[in-house]
């Protein structure tokens, strides 16, 4: 092979090297504005991301369950401060509030809030704020958590004769949630639950400003159901005390139970009751005219 015919092949084999080049040049552009619009895309995505999640926290907060903060010492040792539980909001739609709930009520135009909170200083704050609220990272300003201890009709007394708390007549046995130390109630009250309300009382009954600190308000201190939010059915946070929250053993005694059922009765038996004597009387009025 000549000199010629060799520098013929090298000049004709060069072009194809270029191109290989060029296609690798070329690749890697596209592979580097493929990633260029992946990351371009994924920010511009970010806030409708953002919006999304915050629309769904919202209904699922407003309508199913919601994270609640603890702030006080109200409940305690049943829930501690900082505790998070959350609050199932279905509930009292397929029952009844019953004696023993753990329940978390507003106290807006009622009660006073039982930890003071700062007001938001501009409007970014306080969607910060309205956020940590909604996934229990910060309490609700007038938010409260109480125990149900009477329900509408009940009569509700302290105390009998051992320093019990009565329920239509029935003592409780609260040692298992009563904060260590205290006792049931240090004053003395009776009250009959108005239709409509909850007497709700803390488990840390010697810090706990319950219905028995609201006596003079309207409703007697006892809460209107309708500002009930939900129950509180489980501590979440933190992960060391998470545990579900039970209705003590002795709002399930037969004898409470018993009485509930007499309550419930004896608008019947009146009616019946007063309903004989006009029954009677129409008949001797038949019986006179024939």
């Amino acid at each position: 092979m000549t000199s010629e015919d060799r520098e013929s092949g090298a000049t004709s084999r060069r072009p194809v090297e270029d191109e290989v080049d060029v296609v690798a040049e070329e690749t890697q552009k596209t592979a580097k504005d493929g990633k260029d619009k992946k990351k371009g895309s994924f920010w511009k995505e970010l806030p409708v991301l953002i919006v999304v999640a915050l629309v769904l926290a919202f209904i699922i907060k407003t309508f199913v369950v919601q994270a609640f903060y603890i702030p006080s010492e109200s409940m305690e040792n049943t829930l501690l401060v900082n505790d998070r539980v959350l609050v199932n909001k279905l509930v009292y739609r397929v029952r009844d509030i019953e004696r023993g709930d753990v329940v978390v009520f507003s106290g807006v135009d009622s009660w006073d809030s039982e930890v003071q909170l700062e007001e938001p200083s501009n409007p970014v704050t306080g969607f910060f704020r309205w956020v940590g609220t909604a996934f229990g990272v910060v309490p609700g300003e007038k938010d409260y958590i109480k125990r149900v201890i009477g329900v509408p009709g009940d009569t509700v007394k302290c105390c009998d004769v051992k320093g019990r708390v009565t329920v239509n007549g029935v003592p409780l046995e609260e040692k298992d949630y009563l904060y260590p130390g205290d006792v049931p109630s240090q004053r003395s009250f009776e009250v009959k639950v108005p239709q409509g309300r909850l007497w709700v009382m803390g488990d840390h009954r010697s810090v706990s400003l319950d219905s028995r600190m609201h006596m003079g308000d309207p409703g007697g201190g006892a809460i209107p159901i309708d500002k009930v939010i939900g129950r509180a059915f489980v501590i979440v946070w933190p992960f060391s005390r998470a545990a579900i929250i039970p209705i003590p053993d002795t709002f399930n005694q037969p004898a409470l139970k018993a009485a509930v059922a007499a309550g419930e009765a004896a608008p019947f038996a009146a009616g019946v009751a007063g309903a004989v004597p006009i029954v009677l009387w129409r008949r001797r009025r038949r019986l006179a005219r024939r």
